[in-house]
């Protein structure tokens, strides 16, 4: 039973900090648009101006949407058959979780102890975590009628981290799996 419990914390940990990793996406589109017919694109600054992060990644969001554009033989042009704009949202996300360990039956009050310490029992020591939820939007636009014919989304968690390399990788993450979506019914929803 004692390996049981050693072995289970590693695995929640593990199975908690990979939930952190992943991007959760939803995609929605104009069912009467003929997707076929776009082979060109253009940013939409005045879209992409009004997304609340810094100049710095949103030219590294901008990278990674002409990286995955590209792959599939679309180019940019002065006259574009679509308009890409973004925008984003982001919120703070607070855990707060119970490391208690040790015997006995369960939490609750008894005469011999309160919380987790108490004769031979384990410890509770409560801990709070916070991290970034952030929500990346990605809107292609019919640059005929200026009308939205396919917006994609993906929720998951930004890193605070101080290395270039690691938020650059988290965003083309966040990009590929928004944009594994487009056009639509090529992939498995």
């Amino acid at each position: 039973m004692k390996t049981m419990k050693i072995l289970a914390l590693p695995l929640m940990a593990l199975l908690f900090l990979s939930s952190c990793v992943s991007v959760r996406v939803l995609s929605d589109y104009d069912k009467e648009a003929n997707f076929d017919t776009f082979k060109t694109y253009a940013f939409y600054k005045t879209g992409i101006d009004k997304a609340h992060i810094s100049d710095l990644d949103k030219k590294r969001i901008l990278k990674a949407i002409d990286v995955e554009l590209g792959t599939r033989g679309m180019v940019k042009s002065e006259n574009p058959d679509i308009l890409i704009s973004i925008f984003t949202k982001e919120r703070e996300q607070v855990d707060v979780y119970s490391n208690y360990w040790g015997g006995g039956f369960g939490w609750g009050w008894s005469p011999y102890y309160w919380g987790g310490y108490g004769p031979g029992w384990g410890w509770n020591s409560p801990a709070v975590s916070t991290r970034t939820q952030g929500s990346l939007y990605i809107d292609l636009i019919d640059a005929k009628n200026k009308e939205l014919v396919w917006q994609g989304k993906g929720v998951g968690t930004l890193s605070n981290s101080k290395k270039i390399e690691k938020k650059e990788a988290r965003i083309r993450e966040f990009v590929a799996e928004i944009m594994a979506q487009y056009p639509p019914g090529t992939t498995s929803k």
